[in-house]
């Protein structure tokens, strides 16, 4: 597998492609620690529980229409919506699948920053359904 340069990631948030924007996009993905260490045991023994999964992406700030925070602030605390990522901007592939999923924003500060600085800002979504990997073109 080849490796690339993160320089072009997918981002779609609510039906809004917000790519052009990203200056950095995680994608974090994990189970709950359940342990099931019994009496008897010498060793703590741990399953997999149910999965999380949560998007943290940082946007250089924009308030025009249709752009940053005009898709943003309206949806911290509303109803779930769609995102969409992929490593990167060109079509879904085995080599460039795309995680989909519905999930609130939990956090999004319209304006924050220091004098001089570029203006950014940072998006927190969690999980509200499954995390779904799509390789079909």
């Amino acid at each position: 597998m080849a490796t690339i340069v993160f320089t072009d990631a997918y981002v779609m948030i609510n039906s809004v492609e917000l790519s052009d924007h990203v200056k950095s996009v995680t994608l974090n993905y994990s189970a709950d620690d359940v342990e099931d260490t019994n009496m008897g045991d010498t060793t703590h023994i741990h399953l997999g529980g149910l999965l999380n999964w949560s998007l943290d992406v940082e946007f250089a700030a924009d308030w025009a229409s249709g752009e940053i925070d005009a898709t943003l602030f309206s949806l911290v605390g509303a109803a779930a919506v769609t995102v969409a990522v992929r490593p990167v901007n060109t079509t879904i592939a085995s080599t460039n699948p795309e995680y989909t999923g519905s999930a609130v924003l939990l956090d999004y500060p319209p304006i924050s920053g220091a004098v001089g600085e570029l203006k950014t800002t940072t998006a927190h979504f969690e999980s509200a359904g499954v995390l779904t990997r799509d390789v079909t073109p």
